[in-house]
C-alpha cells in the first residue's frame, strides 16, 4: 500500500515538475527572437518589462493557491455544489482584479517605469510593452483560478497540458511577430496577450469538460446564494489576503538577499545570481511535491480523515526530502562544470564555486518549507503561513546583519539557509494544531 502511494505521488508530481520546467523555455525563446532582430536596448526592455508583470502576477498568486485549498477540501467532502460555487467565486474575483489592473494601468505602469534605473530609450520600449500586455491581465488571473482548481482536484496532467499550450503558443506567436513581422518588443507583447487569452479558453474548455459543468448561467443561478454567501466570501478574502502578504514577504526576502550581495561588489552579486539559478531549478522539482501535498492534504482535511492526512504528509515529504538531497548533491558535485555554463567571467566562477556548498545546503534543507507550505495551503490555514513567513523574514534580516559584517558573503548565505529553515520551523510549530483540530473531526 505504501509503495503504491509513493508511485501515485510521483505520478501526480511529475506533470507539475514538467509544467514548471517548461516556463524558462519561454524566456529563452523571447530572448533568442529579440536577440536575432533587435539591439541591446530591446533585450533590456524585455527584461525590465517582464519583471514588472512578474511582480504584479506574483502578488496575485493567491488566486491559484487559495483556490487549490478550498477546492481540494470540497472534493474531499464530496460536495459538488461547493466545488462549482468555489469555481464561480474564484473566477469572478480573478476577473474583477484583472479589470481593475486595466483601469489602473496608467498609475501602475508609470509608477513602475519611474522606479526603473534604465535609459530613456529603454523606458519608451518598456512603456510600449506594458500598455499592450496589460490587456491580458484578466485572462491570466482567471487562468490562475482554473489552474488552482486543476491542482485541487488532482488533475495535474491537465495542468501540464495548459502550461504547454500557453508556452508553446506564446513561443510561436512571438517568433511570428518578432522574426516574421519585425514588430520587436511590441511583437513580444502582442504574442503574449493573444497566448494568455487563448489559454484561458483552452483551460476553461478542459475544466468544464472534466467537471461535467454545463449550462453555466443556469448553474450560476442555482448556486447564486452559495457563490455570494457572506461568510464564504469573507473567508476567501481573508485567505487570499494572508497569502498575498506571505508572497510579498517571500519576494522581499529574496530581494533583500540580492541587494545585500550587491554591497559586496559586482562579482559577488553575479556569483550569487548564478547560484540562485540552481536554487530556482531545484524549486521546479520540490514545487511538484508541494502541489501534491496541497491537493492530498486538502482532500483528507475535507474528508475529515486524519490517518490519511498524516500518511500523505509523510509520504510526500519523504519523496521531497530524497529529491532535495539528490539535487543538492548533484549540484554541489557538478558545480565546477555547471557554473561555467552560466558565466564566462573567471572571477565570478571562482566566487560561485567557493559558495556552491552553501547553495547545496540551502536546497537540501528547503524541502521542509516547501512541503509545509503545501500542507497549510491545502487546509487553508493562511494566517499561520503569513505569520511564519513574516517571522522568518525578520529572523533572516536580523541574523544577516549580525553575520555579514564579520563573514561577508559566507555570512549572507548562512543567513539565507537559516531563513528557509526558520520558515519550516515556524510552520512546524503550528502543525500540531492542525492534527488537534482533526482529532475532533469524525473519521470516515
Amino acid at each position: 500500500m505504501i509503495h503504491k502511494n509513493y508511485i501515485r505521488i510521483i505520478k501526480l508530481a511529475l506533470p507539475v515538475i514538467l509544467a514548471n520546467a517548461s516556463v524558462p523555455l519561454l524566456g529563452l525563446a523571447d530572448t533568442a527572437a529579440i536577440g536575432q532582430t533587435g539591439a541591446a536596448v530591446d533585450l533590456g526592455a524585455i527584461a525590465l518589462a517582464s519583471l514588472i508583470f512578474n511582480f504584479v502576477y506574483w502578488g496575485f498568486g493567491f488566486l491559484r493557491m487559495g483556490t487549490t485549498g478550498f477546492v481540494s477540501q470540497a472534493a474531499g467532502a464530496n460536495d459538488t455544489d461547493e466545488m462549482h460555487a468555489l469555481l464561480f467565486r474564484a473566477v469572478l474575483l480573478g476577473a474583477i482584479i484583472g479589470l481593475l489592473l486595466i483601469l489602473l494601468q496608467s498609475l501602475i505602469g508609470e509608477t513602475a517605469i519611474s522606479l526603473l534605473k534604465a535609459s530613456d530609450e529603454i523606458k519608451v520600449l518598456v512603456r510600449d510593452y506594458f500598455y499592450i500586455r496589460i490587456w491580458g491581465a484578466p485572462a491570466t488571473l482567471i487562468t490562475f483560478t482554473l489552474l488552482g482548481t486543476f491542482i485541487g482536484m488532482g488533475w495535474t496532467k491537465h495542468l501540464l497540458f495548459v502550461q504547454l499550450f500557453l508556452n508553446g503558443l506564446n513561443i510561436l506567436l512571438n517568433v511570428l511577430f518578432v522574426v516574421g513581422y519585425d514588430l520587436g518588443v511590441r511583437g513580444i507583447a502582442f504574442g503574449t496577450v493573444i497566448a494568455e487569452w487563448s489559454t484561458l479558453f483552452f483551460a476553461s474548455y478542459l475544466l468544464l469538460k472534466k467537471m461535467q459543468l454545463q449550462g453555466l448561467s443556469h448553474r450560476l443561478q442555482q448556486l447564486r446564494s452559495r457563490v455570494f454567501d457572506k461568510e464564504k466570501l469573507i473567508a476567501l478574502f481573508k485567505v487570499n489576503g494572508d497569502i498575498m502578504i506571505r508572497t510579498l514577504a517571500l519576494l522581499s526576502g529574496f530581494a533583500w538577499f540580492a541587494n545585500q550581495g550587491a554591497d559586496f561588489g559586482d562579482q559577488v552579486l553575479a556569483a550569487n545570481h548564478v547560484l540562485l539559478q540552481f536554487v530556482s531549478l531545484s524549486a521546479f522539482f520540490l514545487d511538484g511535491y508541494a502541489h501534491v501535498a496541497e491537493m492530498l492534504t486538502g482532500k483528507a482535511y475535507g474528508a475529515k480523515d486524519k490517518p490519511y492526512f498524516i500518511e500523505q504528509v509523510r509520504h510526500s515529504s519523504v519523496l521531497a526530502g530524497i529529491t532535495a538531497l539528490m539535487l543538492a548533491g548533484s549540484i554541489y558535485m557538478l558545480s565546477d562544470l555547471l557554473i561555467p555554463l552560466l558565466t564566462k567571467d573567471i572571477q565570478v566562477q571562482a566566487i560561485a564555486s567557493a559558495h556552491s556548498l552553501y547553495a547545496a545546503i540551502y536546497i537540501a534543507l528547503s524541502f521542509a518549507a516547501f512541503q509545509l507550505d503545501g500542507v497549510f495551503i491545502g487546509v487553508t490555514k493562511s494566517m499561520e503561513m503569513r505569520n511564519a513567513t513574516l517571522l522568518a523574514l525578520f529572523i533572516f534580516i536580523g541574523v544577516a546583519l549580525l553575520l555579514t559584517t564579520p563573514y561577508g558573503n559566507v555570512g549572507l548565505w548562512i543567513s539565507f539557509i537559516i531563513y528557509v529553515v526558520a520558515r519550516a520551523v515556524m510552520l512546524g510549530i503550528y502543525y500540531p494544531k492542525i492534527l488537534r483540530d482533526m482529532s475532533n473531526m469524525p473519521s470516515y
